[in-house]
């Protein structure tokens, strides 16, 4: 390219507080050399003090938001002096390639606009063509401003071409005339007044006699280019990193007027030192908003202003004033209160902290093979009986020092409760947040020790054989601090349905949405290495734009299919927090979703109160084959007694009041806390039984933080009731003995993995049903309170040799349960040949005798069969072994 004709030098200023003494400088005389036109400043010195009346007149016409500026009612307002200067500069003397904006203007003609950096300054060259004028002899000057906050907002410049006004926001600049009949012009700006917009319109000298002499663009607008950062690109959303060290940011909001990007010099400041209003035209792709800097220069972190975002609640403008969380930002900093008393949330300007996962690989456990332990991180160690230090008490890191309950109960899974980030007034299942765990859950409560110290405690646990999975929520946020405020009408349900009341129902079948949440679960399985999700209020991923139910949801077909996700776990739970209660649905799977199994739960606990029919638990028993038989198979069932919301396990058996009717618990005879030695043996009782169910029934049991140690809450079912876990009660007797028989129950679905964890469901000729005298059970019968069953194994290959068989059989299970009030006397069947019972487990024998690793084998009777007697409310089991290992 030619060399760019020159241009003037010319001064301005920006707004800075504290200070009153000002230097301003005017146009002394001007003088033409070589067909280029120079400008010359004398300088003058002025000192003048700006009151409060004269700042606000000069707010009312600039009202302009400047980095490292801010104007207040009773500020001091100095006027400094920035030079900048436009000489004659050819594409060879940039340090970069110039960015080209190309405009048409409102009477023809084209408006070029190069946006280039040198090495320390950057310059905007214009270039206007085709301009029809009257004459030749026509001059054409340039009106522009700089401006950060609006469009129509200015930073004001300290001279006009001829009339120096600290008060104006614009300057007249003329242009210079080629030989090619083109019109040119170029100015330069310090690196430190960038980063701004550059608004101009191009005028007509008023005594060319021409009306109308302004021209627009042919949007009838001034013409607008970026200064100190570029359009950015619209992908990926969120701040990333360019390898130059540039950052991108990129947000969706497709109902919005407008976005302004905003930056802060200090996280605990009220107001943005710096606001950058990102223009339709230039920062805006599709639905995209994006823009591009070069460096973060001194801020520390960023957020948005959306204006005109409608809320389809109650159709008023949103307000433009509040900040908005980047949706996507990787690290958040502390939340600040703001006036209102709501919090404000803050993405940070930095990279994600790198981490050494060294040899760190997924235990890629199957299915079949999980007992998982559910827990509040906070509540585990949180109490001061885990006798931790206070800065790791409730923290990612406190959790990791109690590795050894875990492998004391024989866990090889933890679930999580919801650790993304939260307003604490909601709770853990209200997120405000999808990409970043819950800053309080680091040692110093900061974003990134919050994140080093999750992935310390998933690479300890991995090492320890244990998966870590996480209860997330994509289908509702917090009421505020979210993502309202962005685009209420894509990110949020606009017709609710009537069991969609709440305000803030994510459309989590929306596009964007759904590429969010994709988006976040793919994060985590990258950055910390997590090994699946329990999805709560799955029941609302089935909901379609406006509310109705689809048969065929967008978003958990593509996380079915997800690739990255493909070895993970995920589970569908239907619990919906807003009304505390799971909703029952039939939930598409693609043979990849597994279900936290409520039918096991509330069947269990019916039979156990006397209540229901046989075939309900024998159903249950055996995995659900009513749910999961469609070609996922019973490991896919998730089972639990107890969980985090509702009674806990010891109040199942303690409360049964009216208000607790949805609960289906029973008191055993009296309500709550007492000293009848009966009622408490019964509890007891009660409290083995459910154990045992659990983990000998086909599917994945989940142990809920506390049940090992009789840990109650009052009888409230109420979340917000649940308490820290007090490590001191593990030393009881109920704890102990509670603990053992967890872990005996672990390691006996482990031993007896062919009947007791299967990935696929029991065969007919593997289990045979009974009632007490080995006559089938009365299934129809709802008072019929007793069930056994025979689990025959399979015969397996073994060693050949001289004093061995070809093929090896192992020892049948007779397992039976007794809800009556009575006892039953029991006939067990006729064990394989040269085999015995031994009976590894009565529920109603005293501790420690309750279970035993080894049996006690039954006395030898002459007859064919082998009766017990089993006490009311009981569970026995019966493993059958070679008499040689009986004696």
């Amino acid at each position: 390219m030619a060399t760019l004709p020159p241009s003037l030098a010319i001064q301005s200023c920006y707004l800075k507080c504290g200070i009153s003494d000002v230097s301003k400088s005017s146009p002394a005389c001007h003088y033409i050399y070589r067909n280029h036109i120079r400008y010359g400043f004398e300088k003058m010195d002025l000192e003048r003090r700006l009151i409060c009346d004269e700042v606000s007149q000069n707010v009312v016409k600039s009202s302009c938001r400047h980095l490292n500026s801010r104007v207040f009612a009773t500020s001091r307002v100095l006027v400094e002096e920035i030079e900048q200067k436009v000489g004659t500069i050819t594409e060879a003397d940039n340090g970069e390639k110039a960015l080209t904006y190309l405009f048409w203007t409102e009477v023809g003609g084209q408006v070029k606009v190069f946006v280039g950096k040198t090495s320390v300054k950057y310059a905007v060259n214009i270039e206007v063509s085709s301009l029809q004028l009257q004459s030749s002899d026509d001059r054409l000057i340039s009106s522009w401003g700089r401006y950060r906050a609006d469009s129509s907002i200015f930073i004001p410049l300290d001279v006009q071409s001829s009339v120096p006004d600290s008060r104006t926001s614009t300057s007249e600049t003329p242009f210079i005339q080629t030989s090619a009949g083109r019109f040119a012009l170029e100015l330069e700006f310090e690196a430190k007044q960038i980063p701004f917009y550059l608004s101009f319109i191009l005028k007509l000298p008023s005594d060319s006699g021409t009306r109308g002499s302004e021209i627009r663009s042919h949007r009838k607008t001034k013409f607008c280019v970026p200064v100190g950062f570029h359009k950015g690109y619209p992908a990926p959303l969120g701040l990333s990193f360019s390898p130059d060290g540039s950052m991108n940011f990129a947000i969706f909001s497709r109902n919005v007027e407008g976005v302004i990007l905003c930056f802060y010099d200090d996280a605990k400041a009220d107001e943005p030192a710096l606001e950058l209003d990102l223009d339709p035209y230039i920062n805006r792709s599709g639905d995209i908003w994006h823009a591009s800097f070069e460096s973060a220069w001194t801020f520390v972190s960023y957020g948005y202003r959306c204006k005109g975002s409608l809320l389809q609640r109650n159709n008023n403008k949103f307000d433009a004033g509040q900040i908005i969380l980047d949706p996507y930002a990787k690290i958040i900093v502390n939340s600040i209160p703001s006036s209102d008393g709501s919090q404000k949330y803050l993405g940070r300007l930095c990279k994600e902290p790198g981490f050494d996962w060294g040899d760190d690989t997924h235990p890629y456990l199957p299915m079949e093979k999980l007992v998982v332990y559910r827990l509040n991180v906070r509540h585990f160690t949180e109490h001061k009986s885990s006798q931790l230090a206070t800065d790791v008490a409730g923290t990612f890191i406190g959790l990791t020092e109690k590795l050894q309950h875990f492998k004391d109960l024989g866990m090889n899974a933890v679930l999580l409760e919801p650790i993304f980030s939260f307003d604490e007034k909601n709770g853990p299942y209200f997120p405000c947040h999808f990409f970043s765990p819950m800053n309080l859950y680091g040692p110093s409560g900061g974003s990134l020790s919050a994140i080093n110290s999750m992935k310390e405690m998933v690479k300890k646990l991995h090492a320890n054989g244990i998966e870590v999975l996480l209860e997330v929520v994509f289908t509702h946020t917090a009421v505020a601090g979210s993502l309202q405020g962005i685009d209420d009408i894509s990110y949020y349900h606009v017709n609710e349905g009537e069991d969609l009341e709440a305000t803030n129902y994510l459309n989590c079948n929306y596009p964007i949405v759904q590429q969010l949440i994709l988006d976040s679960l793919q994060h985590w399985v990258t950055e910390f290495h997590i090994d699946g999700f329990c999805f709560i209020n799955a029941s609302s991923l089935l909901r379609g734009f406006h509310g109705e139910y689809l048969s065929r949801p967008p978003l958990v077909e593509a996380i079915a299919f997800d690739p990255l996700l493909s070895k993970t776990k995920i589970i569908a739970d239907c619990w919906d927090p807003h009304d505390m209660l799971p909703k029952e649905t039939r939930f598409p799977h693609w043979k990849r979703w597994a279900e936290i199994d409520t039918k096991f739960c509330n069947d269990v606990r019916n039979f156990w109160r006397g209540e229901g029919l046989l075939s309900d638990l024998a159903t249950r028993l055996c995995g659900s084959g009513d749910i999961f038989s469609d070609g996922r198979g019973p490991a896919f069932s998730f089972n639990f007694i107890a969980r985090n919301f509702g009674l806990t396990l010891v109040d199942i058996v303690s409360f049964s009041n009216a208000a607790l009717a949805s609960q289906l618990s029973w008191n055993c005879g009296e309500e709550g806390p007492t000293d009848n030695t009966t009622v408490l043996e019964r509890r007891l009782k009660q409290i083995r039984n459910f154990l045992f169910v659990l983990y000998i029934s086909l599917g994945v049991p989940i142990l809920n933080m506390g049940d090992e140690c009789g840990q109650s809450c009052g009888g409230s079912p109420a979340y917000s009731d649940r308490k820290p876990l007090d490590w001191n009660t593990l030393k009881t007797g109920f704890s102990i003995q509670t603990s053992q028989f967890i872990s005996f129950l672990s390691s006996l679905r482990m031993r007896r993995s062919d009947l007791l964890q299967k990935r696929n469901f029991l065969k007919e000729e593997n289990i045979e049903w009974h009632g007490s005298d080995q006559s089938p059970p009365k299934w129809e019968d709802p008072s019929c309170r007793f069930l056994a069953m025979t689990l025959r194994a399979d015969e397996v290959d073994g060693p050949l040799n001289s004093e061995s068989s070809s093929h090896v059989r192992r020892g049948d299970l007779f397992i039976a349960f007794n809800a009556a009030g009575h006892s039953e006397s029991v006939i067990l069947p006729q064990p394989p040949e040269g085999m015995s019972w031994r009976c590894l487990v009565d529920t109603a024998l005293p501790f420690p005798g309750f279970f035993s690793t080894s049996g006690e084998p039954l006395p030898e009777q002459m007859a064919e069969s082998v009766a017990y007697e089993m006490k009311s409310h009981s569970c026995t089991l019966f493993e059958a072994s070679s008499r040689q290992k009986s004696n």
